[in-house]
Parts: structure tokens; sequence; C-alpha cells
């Protein structure tokens, strides 16, 4: 493909109006056991040029070009390939381009990705186009700010469905046992936001004021498609939305489609939204946290309908935008107008924490920033582009007022619908609306990268009251922007064995030190907690003594946000080297068995099994592993009988498991044995446990082959090539990198499944070897396979779990060569960064155990 540059982009731009697009796919040979590699693709554009005898080109990354005609002229395809496009000279001012060609089906989710499903072999069909993978179904001009009408086609057998952005218009018979289905003319939109879905789909259909809702998926599947809640929360969003951001929904129809082997949660694609049905469609018991993970994605998709869809930006460089406010208006969505009340506690236990580690990474780089080209784009789908951007609108919105920035909104997309804008033109609207100089704001929070540290210093008085209270803001070495935060200042006294919130002050913070008058006399809180409510994007530490009651005391706080900022502070700590990973894991131990939240639960015990992965002495991290068993079974017996809380201790004893007596526990619990009272060991907990005996030797390659011939669905081949790749033997380990670095590229699934597979934290001596063998492979893996599997092996298949200088030494050699492209070296870099700060951690870990 070409890796389309900014400069061209805008060149491009400037010399053309595309007007529209007519696609016309022959897919009815995709089902077929042997003729399915390829289908011809036929498209007509018509569009305009500023410049009449201007040449150009459009993207064409077909396999084979058969004809192509420009305003009935042939052209010399001589010079065509998929990595460069096809060269358009001599252009008039009204142009019509016919191309016809064969383009591939895909296997790595990217283009037009084909899967079949195992369980009634039938084949099924998804489009996925960010960010320029358009270009692998039919000729476009593939770049967002030259935006179109599209009128799709598609012959498809019989018994298929087909869904694309707009209604059918009509179906037509084509031959034997196949049909030609034609599509209404779409209203305008960018290229990367067209899609279209076929196969024998499950289709259920809903109306909510006056929107036709369609929710589909594989067959196999219908029976785990709960539409009755994925249509309340999808109602409650367009309800939520089209009320606070005064423009309804732009299109007639909104479909949801829930495919397989997708590569990230979801996909925009504008009145036909593609979600990731191993995530989102729930086979088995799940908590409240997968529920409340699944209505965000969920509203943060349909939030782009209007933010993105109907207003795109010009060029990626407002990537961050885009995802940004997608992602922030999906929490205020869910906090607001659904169940998940909490949803902002979710945000930053699970979002933010992602912001904050990408942030900190050698890639660190500004929400804002330029995208030379389209390499640049693809690795920038990150914590920085999405949770920070999200944090930093959230401070805005703080900063400005909700009523303010709702009103900016407004004005925004009436002036900019469906076109094409900027940051600077939401920024003009903004400043409009709330009358506030907003461009050093956006300076400081946008063009600047890494995160700030605030610190409480006090002075209390023999009358115990504050006699001063003083903020402390810190900036990294290298990136020494301190910037300005309003934050609320939280002051919490135990009550009756709850921390209670007295008195809360909101504030601005600016500079190194900030004194706090307003809460001097104030007598001295139990926990005086910075940023509470999380209006800002900073790492926070208490003082001492509001620390040394968080510790005994961090389930008493009534609000889960204040807890989650406990929580993350105590991560950072870890994280930074400044608590022990010994210390971390006794607080989790004693605290978290008693929270009440969910999200908490799941986010802090995902963190305690990274502390004992990474940060954590080795000679101590078994005591921690079998601490951590203990503390699990202990609570998950505790815990409400067939409740999530049960679920998320069970999951976490599974994955601590390391004892004899702990996995003859699990091995009884396949068996039907010892189970506690209300946990259902259903399909996909079946897998879990299967997975960590694997990983500890306590299963073969026959149990794995028993349990899947229970489950043969793909979900089922997925969890059973994971399991496989898991077991301990040198021989499997090799086999399994044989295929991982072999000339064949694997589908997306298996790939992803062998990765995840590969390395265990029990198995570092055995995976050992592999640490050269990843850097004699990295470069090759990267320039021979698609952008999306190249990524995934680059990041899963680096020797994290080898924490050592050896690991550092070799990363460092690799850096050193030439040759490598800037956005691989980004990534095993940040493969390095891991290592280094696991290294600082574990120092930290050994001087605690004196």
């Amino acid at each position: 493909m070409r890796n389309l540059t900014q400069v061209e982009a805008a060149e491009r731009a400037r010399l053309l109006d595309v007007t529209g697009y007519d696609i016309h796919l022959d897919l009815s040979a995709a089902g077929n056991a042997t003729d399915n590699r390829v289908f011809r693709s036929t498209t007509t554009v018509t569009f305009r040029c500023t410049e009449p005898g201007a040449s150009t080109f459009i993207e064409v990354a077909a396999d084979r070009l058969h004809t192509a005609t420009l305003n009935g002229r042939p052209l010399d395809a001589a010079g065509w390939s998929a990595e460069t496009g096809l060269t358009l000279p001599d252009l008039a001012a009204e142009n019509t381009l016919v191309v016809e060609a064969d383009f591939g089906y895909s296997a790595s989710g990217q283009g037009l990705h084909r899967s079949v499903d195992p369980v009634d072999g039938e084949t099924y069909l998804y489009s996925q186009f960010e960010t320029a993978d358009a270009q692998r179904v039919y000729a476009c001009f593939d770049q967002p700010d030259l935006k179109s009408v599209y009128t799709w086609h598609a012959v498809v057998p019989a018994h298929w469905r087909v869904i694309s952005n707009m209604p059918v218009a009509s179906e037509e018979p084509a031959g034997t046992d196949a049909k030609t289905v034609h599509f209404v003319e779409s209203a305008r939109m960018s290229t990367y936001i067209t899609a279209l879905c076929a196969g024998p789909y499950h289709e259920v259909r809903r109306s909510h004021d006056g929107v036709d809702l369609g929710y589909f998926c594989r067959a196999s599947m219908a029976d785990h498609l709960d539409v009755d809640d994925l249509h309340l929360i999808t109602a409650q969003g367009f309800d939520f939305f089209q009320t606070q951001f005064g423009v309804r929904y732009p299109l007639p129809k909104y479909d949801q489609i829930w495919v397989p082997d997708f590569n990230a949660g979801a996909m925009e694609n504008f009145g036909a939204v593609t979600h990731a049905e191993a995530h989102y469609l729930f086979r088995s018991q799940v908590t409240d946290f997968e529920y409340e993970q699944r209505a965000n994605t969920v509203l943060h998709e349909l939030a782009h309908m209007w933010f993105g869809n109907l207003v795109t930006m010009r060029w990626w460089n407002d990537l961050w935008l885009n995802e940004s406010f997608a992602e922030w208006a999906s929490h205020w969505c869910n906090s607001e107008a659904t169940r998940f009340t909490d949803a902002w506690t979710t945000f930053l236990s699970v979002r933010k924490n992602w912001g904050y580690r990408q942030d900190q990474l050698s890639s660190t780089h500004p929400v804002y920033c330029e995208m030379p080209d389209l390499e640049a784009v693809e690795v920038n789908f990150d914590g920085i582009t999405y949770a920070k951007g999200a944090s930093v609108l959230k401070q805005l919105v703080a900063y400005v007022g909700l009523e303010s920035f709702l009103a900016g909104l407004r004005s925004y997309f009436q002036r900019h619908a469906w076109g094409n804008a900027t940051f600077d033109d939401l920024l003009t609207e903004l400043e409009t609306a709330s009358g506030r100089e907003l461009r050093k704001f956006a300076a400081q929070w946008l063009e600047t990268a890494q995160v700030n540290t605030l610190r409480p210093e006090l002075a209390v008085g023999a009358d115990g009251t504050y006699q001063q209270v003083t903020v402390l803001q810190e900036a990294p070495t290298g990136y020494p922007t301190l910037r300005t935060h309003r934050i609320g200042v939280g002051l919490y006294d135990l009550v009756d064995g709850r921390l209670v919130r007295r008195h809360r002050a909101e504030v601005d913070i600016s500079g190194e030190r900030t004194a706090l008058p307003e809460l001097v006399g104030q007598r001295a809180a139990d926990v005086l907690l910075l940023n509470d409510d999380d209006l800002s994007y900073t790492k926070l530490r208490l003082d001492p003594d509001s620390m040394s009651n968080v510790v005994q005391h961090i389930s008493a706080f009534d609000s889960s946000l204040a807890r989650a900022l406990c929580w993350a502070a105590a991560w950072d700590m870890v994280r930074d080297g400044e608590l022990a990973a010994r210390d971390y894991v006794a607080l989790v131990l004693a605290g978290l068995p008693t929270e009440t939240d969910i999200n908490l639960v799941t986010a802090t015990l995902r963190q305690a099994t990274s502390t004992l992965t990474f940060y954590a002495e080795p000679g101590w991290a078994p005591q921690g592993w079998a601490d951590l068993a203990r503390t699990a079974r202990t609570a998950l017996r505790a815990a409400e009988p067939g409740s999530g809380f049960q679920l998320a201790w069970a999951r976490s004893f599974a994955t601590a498991a390391r004892s004899d007596d702990d996995l003859a526990v699990l091995r009884g619990w396949l068996d039907g044995a010892d189970v506690v009272p209300g946990l259902t060991i259903d399909t996909e907990l079946r897998w879990t446990v299967l997975q960590s005996l694997a990983a500890n030797g306590a299963a073969t390659g026959e149990q794995i082959d028993a349990e899947l011939a229970r489950d043969r669905t793909a979900s089922g081949e997925r969890e059973a090539a994971l399991a496989r790749a898991l077991l301990p033997d040198a021989a499997n380990k090799a086999a399994v990198w044989a295929q991982l670095t072999g000339p064949d590229s694997l589908p997306n699934w298996q790939h992803r499944a062998l990765l995840q597979g590969f390395q265990h934290p029990t198995q570092v001596e055995l995976t050992a070897p592999y640490r050269q063998k990843y850097f004699e492979v990295a470069g090759r893996i990267w320039a021979t396979r698609d952008s999306e599997p190249a990524q995934e092996f680059v990041m899963l298949a680096y020797p994290a779990y080898l924490v050592s200088q050896e690991t550092v030494d070799a990363t460092d050699e690799w850096l050193a060569g030439e040759g490598h492209p800037a956005p691989l070296r980004r990534l095993v870099a940040e493969g390095r960064d891991g290592v280094v700060r696991a290294l600082t951690a574990r120092a930290t870990d050994t001087a605690a155990a004196g």
C-alpha cells in the first residue's frame, strides 16, 4: 500500500473535489472451498479538478489491475502497483474514472476480512478501512478530507445478508443461488468510515425515536446476542447525545455488527458499526466490569457518528481529537444516562492508567503532533491519543464549564456538518462560547509531552489545624513543562470506620509551588486527597499521615472515585520505584477483598499480577503468588454466590495458582469437584483454568484437544491455540516460534493466540533463548506482514519477561543498527522501557527485604 504523506494529501485535496463513487463487488465465490482468494471490484469515480491538465494518483491496493479508463481513455497501468497507486494524467475539469481489479480477501482484519465459522462452515465478510485500507477493496482517494457519496452493489450467495452505511435499495437475482444487493446512495463521508459486511448474519431489528436499529452477529452466536441490553444502551446513548449535541443522528438507520477475528474493540463506520465479537458477545457469565466496558464501547462508537463522521478531521494530526472526544463522551454518557453511574472511576482505573503508562515511555509525544505519513499514524492509536486526550478534554470542561463547552460543541457541529475541521476550529467555537482565551491552555496541554506529579506539603499547628498547605508540582527531566491544573482538594475524616469527605476546595495549581490559603485554619484531615474527583491529568502522591491512613482504610472511602485515586497513586509509586512491590501486594491483599466496585477489583487484581510478574524481586515473587492465590480463594468463598465478585476472584485464583495444591483445586474444578457454591465453571472459565494448568505443566495436549471437542467454535479454536502455546516444553515453544516467524501469514486470531501463549511468567528460562531470535527476525516480520500483525508481533514477542540488563543490552545493540523504520524502532524501544522500569522497581523491592 502507498504510504501517503501529509504533503501529498494536502496537494491532492487542493486539486480535487470527489463527487461520487459507484462500487460493484462480486463476492459470489466467497463461500467456495477453493475459489475464494480474490474478488472482483469495479469502481466508477467522478471528480472535479481545479487545474485541468494536472495529474494526480489514486490508491488501488489490488492483487491484479484489469482495466482502468479515465474519461473514456485507457490508462497505461505499467507503472501501477499496490504500493504506488495509479497515476491519473491530464485531468479534465470533470472526470470519470473506471477501475476494474481483483482484490484479495484478508485474514489480518484489514480490508475485506474473510472468516469461516467452524460451527457450520459458513463464511462471513466484514470491512475494516481505518486508517487507509479502503483501497484494499475499491479504487479511492484514500484520505479523510476527500469526502464523497458512495453507492454500493454486491453480488453474494442468495442466503446472505449485506450491510453497508445506508439501507438496501433493492435486490435482484444474479444467476444460480446468487443475488445482487443494491444500496441507497450514501450521505457524504470519508473513505475510512465506509463499510460493507456480508454473510448469513443473524439479524434483529428495533427502532428508537425514528431511527431504524439493526443488531447482527454470526448465526452460531445468535443465542449470545443479548439484544435487550445492547438496545437499552444504544437507545440511552441516542437520547443523551442528540439532546446534548443539539443535532439529530443524521442517517436513516444505525446498524451494529458483532464480527469474528476483529483486531480492535470496534470501528465507527457511519451507520454500520463493527464490534469485536470475542470481546462483547458473552458466551459465559461475566461481571459488570465486562458489561460496563461493552457499554462504553457502544457509546464510544455512537459518539463518533457526530464527532468524526458528521464532522471529520482534515488530516490524521487530529486523530487524537477524533478518539479523545469519543472516549470522553462515552464515559460522560455512561455516567449520566446508563446504570454505570461510576463510569469515571472506571475511566481512571482502566483507561487513564493506560495513558499514564504510555506517556512515560521513551516514545511519549504531545497529544497533538504532526503525522507526516500513514506509517506514523498506524502506531499512534495509543494511550496518549485516547486516554490522555480524553483527560485533557475533561480538564477543559472543568476549565470552561460544561454548559460553555456544550454550547461551543453545538456551534462546531452546525458550522462544520458534513465537512472537515481541525482542533483550531473547535477551539474557536469554545472560546466564543466561554469567553475565555484557550490557546495557552491548548499549547500547555496538547503540545507538550509527559505527565506532572502533584505532592502536598503540610504544616499542622499545635491546635490540629493547617497552618500551611502547599501543592508541589514536579515535571520529569527532559520534559520540564509545569501546567495549570484545575483540581479538587478533598479533606476526609475517619468517622465510624468510614472515610467521609468533610470539605472540598476547587483550585488552580500552577508553577512549582501553589499555596492554598483557603485551607489554612481547617482541622487537619485524616486524608488530604489532591485531584479529588479526578479533574486533571496528573500523578499524585499523599502526605505520610494520609498514606498511612489509606493503607489501613483504603476501602473505607464512600466514593469509589476517591478509592480509585488512592489505588492509582499506589500503583504509580510501585512503577516509579517509590513503593516496594511486596508492600503494594500487601496493600492489595488487605484492602481489595472488601472493595465494592467491581471495576476497581478487576483493574487492581490485574495490576497485582503485573507487579508480581515484572516488579517483584524474583526470590520473593513465589511467596507473593502464593499469598495472592490464598487471598483470592478466601475472597471467592466469602463473595456472594453467583456474583461478579466471586467470578473475579476465581479468575484471579486461576491466574495466581502455582503450588501443587492450588493446581489440584483447579483440576478438580474441571471435574466438578470442590467447586465453591454459586461458582459456575462454564465454558470461558474452563478455558481460563485449563490455560493456567497448561502454563504450569499440569495439563497435556490431549486434555486441550478434549476441551476443544466440547467447544468446537471459533472461540474454542482460539482458546485451544493459546493453551497449546502455553505448554512448557522446549519442542513446543520451537514449533510455536516457527509458526509465528515462518513464511506463511497466519490468520489474525491464531497469530494473536500464539503470541499470547508463547511467553508466561513461569517460563522465563524456557523462552530465554528467543531473546536473540526476536531481534534477528523483528525487521523481517515488520517488512513482510500487514501492519496489524506486524505490530502485534513486535510488541507481544518482545522478551519483556526477561527482566535483566542482558535484555536492555540486546535491545540497545539492535536499536544502534541502521535501517530500522521509525515506527518499528518506537515499538522496540517501548519494550526496552518496560524492562528498565522493571529493573528499577525490583531494586526497590530487593532493598525493602533488607
